[in-house]
């Protein structure tokens, strides 16, 4: 149950964080002066801080998204394979945005 409703929770984070990336492209096709603030912010802390969580929410929405389609096959529905597959969109929630920010960091 607590999957679900993480899976609804991080749906709506993404409609936030689609309007915050029109927000940033206007920003950026409106010059540099008007960028400039914006880029600082996200190379912030707290920019960085909201970057990562737009991705864990990313990466859960579509882990477990992809459950719910082999649910929708007939798959996997008994209690435990439920349960390994939501822990498993967990961990992928958590190790995919990791090993992306370790990439960037290193100067992937």
């Amino acid at each position: 149950m607590a999957t679900s409703i993480f899976h609804r929770a991080t749906g709506v984070a993404l409609y936030g964080a689609a309007a915050l990336l029109v927000a940033w492209l206007i920003a950026l096709a409106s010059g540099p002066e008007v960028y400039a603030p914006v880029e600082a912010f996200l190379q912030g802390t707290l920019g960085q801080a909201a970057l990562f969580a737009t991705l864990v929410a990313l990466a859960y929405h579509l882990a477990n998204g992809v459950r719910h389609l082999m649910w929708d096959t007939g798959a996997n529905l008994n209690p435990k394979a439920a349960a390994v597959s939501a822990w498993l969109a967990i961990l992928f929630a958590i190790a995919a945005p990791t090993a992306l920010f370790a990439y960037l960091r290193m100067g992937g």
